[in-house]
């Protein structure tokens, strides 16, 4: 308990000082945003900073924090280290940088902001990357709520009928017609669901494994299935350190913001918020996997054995209503449900606006904005088809879609190094994460079980290689910028 009380405070902290200076090398004005110079009543709409904060942190929580984080802890205490580290010194700034990138470009989507930087043939690359990758989470974030729903009421299809009609209505509506309205809402229970799980962690003070007990593969050495620490934590817990995902999210709220000047709010704190709620997943979890006295893996193996699935979902269900009794299983419903749904319309609003933005489509009329979604949701049918009828389909795509996930940050990582050197601001804080990222993707493209599953030495020579590749082009690109410059 005292290294996620210390990984707390670390993340408070960090938001006040590194996410300053992070500000700082930015340099927010007073200069129109797209909010109010492109205002449409559609996608541009002016919103409280307050509501944009809330739908920024639902849109890039999602079932994130949670289902990464409880998989996380299964490696120990290394979860905490990654958590912090990552959230401050990456994905907060990953997140941050690449909002106040879309507010300074009229707010324009990844694709767009990674062509401008990393030129064009890797611009088409992200356009269909980052469009098929946002497909897949909306398909996997109907899935996996239909599935929970459904031991309460109904069936798995009745209930997916039912969130894609939802998605088919938020994504065409104005963003302040229903996100604007209701996802303040779910963003609210799901941080007083962490509240409530981070008193009741206070109260019980559990003895669990710390930091200085090591930062080793807890799992592999209580003897739990699990694939190797490094990479494979680094891919497990995104949405709590960092996650590409997030990029193509920071967009949409960077076309509601009045001023520049409050994006870090907005950004960074959202991140850090999200880093919170994974910090206090992580340790709920340690507890019922790790935990004493009385360690309630006990709890989840005794309900494995009466055919209760042991599943992330089924794992939040058992932990919250085993503190919080029925309020908590309410919470639980709003949380794990609510999060993903949510993220999967903006998810396809994203992509929505990613192809009229490539195209040059105005997005005003509905009709054209039936144009894009009508095939959008028509690929979105066909995965989930196969995805209801395929004994693994969703294991297939929740495992693609987390290094894809991760992938598209390091894109992101990469364009803002760019954007960075190209304005003379110190770069070095985001190609530390860049490098390290392009390391974790690659080495898990060589290493894991659902990729080439290469031998751990291979993998790692070879995640190596590719850093080093990619440091020379870095260098070679910067030294010609250099030069251009002297001349």
């Amino acid at each position: 308990m005292y290294s996620f009380l210390i990984a707390l405070a670390c993340l408070i902290v960090g938001y006040f000082t590194y996410g300053k200076l992070i500000e700082h090398i930015f340099d927010p004005d007073d200069r129109p945003t797209p909010a109010v110079a492109k205002a449409d009543g559609i996608d541009y709409v002016v919103l409280p900073t307050w509501k944009i904060f809330m739908i920024q942190f639902l849109n890039i929580a999602g079932t994130g924090p949670i289902f990464g984080a409880i998989l996380g802890a299964k490696y120990g205490p290394a979860a905490y280290l990654w958590i912090v580290l990552g959230c401050v010194f990456a994905g907060a700034v990953h997140d941050y940088l690449s909002g106040m990138l879309s507010l300074r470009h009229d707010g324009a989507g990844l694709p767009e902001l990674v062509g401008l930087y990393l030129g064009g043939r890797t611009k088409k690359v992200m356009l269909v990357f980052s469009v098929f990758l946002l497909i897949m989470v909306g398909v996997v974030f109907v899935y996996s709520p239909a599935e929970i729903l459904k031991s309460i009421w109904g069936s798995t299809t009745l209930w997916i009928i039912a969130i894609f009609a939802y998605y088919v209505i938020a994504t065409m509506l104005p963003i302040d017609k229903i996100i604007g309205k209701i996802y303040p809402l779910f963003a609210f229970a799901l941080i007083f669901m962490a509240v409530a799980l981070f008193t009741c962690l206070i109260i019980k003070f559990p003895k669990l494994p710390e930091l200085w007990d090591g930062v080793g593969n807890l799992a592999v050495k209580t003897g739990h299935e699990s694939e190797p620490l490094f990479p494979c934590l680094f891919i497990t817990i995104a949405c709590g350190a960092i996650s590409g995902f997030h990029a193509t999210q920071s967009p949409l709220m960077a076309r509601c913001l009045k001023s520049e000047r409050k994006g870090r709010p907005v950004f960074y704190g959202a991140m850090i918020t999200e880093g919170v709620v994974a910090l206090i997943w992580a340790t709920v979890s340690a507890y019922f996997f790790y935990g004493s006295p009385a360690p309630g893996y006990e709890i989840i193996e005794a309900a494995k054995q009466t055919g209760y699935a042991t599943s992330a979902p089924a794992v939040v269900n058992i932990i919250c209503n085993h503190w919080l009794g029925v309020f908590g299983g309410i919470l639980a419903l709003l949380g794990v449900v609510a999060a993903p749904i949510t993220s999967g319309d903006t998810a396809f609003r994203s992509a929505r606006l990613i192809i009229a933005e490539t195209i040059h489509l105005d997005q005003k009329p509905i009709v054209k904005r039936l144009m894009v979604s009508i095939p959008l949701f028509g690929v979105a049918i066909l995965l989930l088809l196969w995805q209801v009828e395929s004994p693994d389909g969703f294991d297939t795509i929740w495992r693609y879609f987390g290094w894809a996930n991760q992938t598209l940050s390091v894109f992101t990582l990469w364009t803002l190094t760019v954007y960075l050197v190209q304005q003379h601001k110190p770069f070095i804080v985001t190609l530390i994460p860049a490098l390290f990222m392009t390391l974790i993707c690659s080495t898990f493209l060589m290493v894991s079980k659902s990729a080439f599953h290469l031998g751990t030495t291979i993998s790692y020579i070879g995640g190596m290689i590719v850093v080093l590749i990619a440091l020379i082009w870095f260098f070679r690109w910067y030294s010609a910028q250099s030069a251009t410059k002297r001349a």
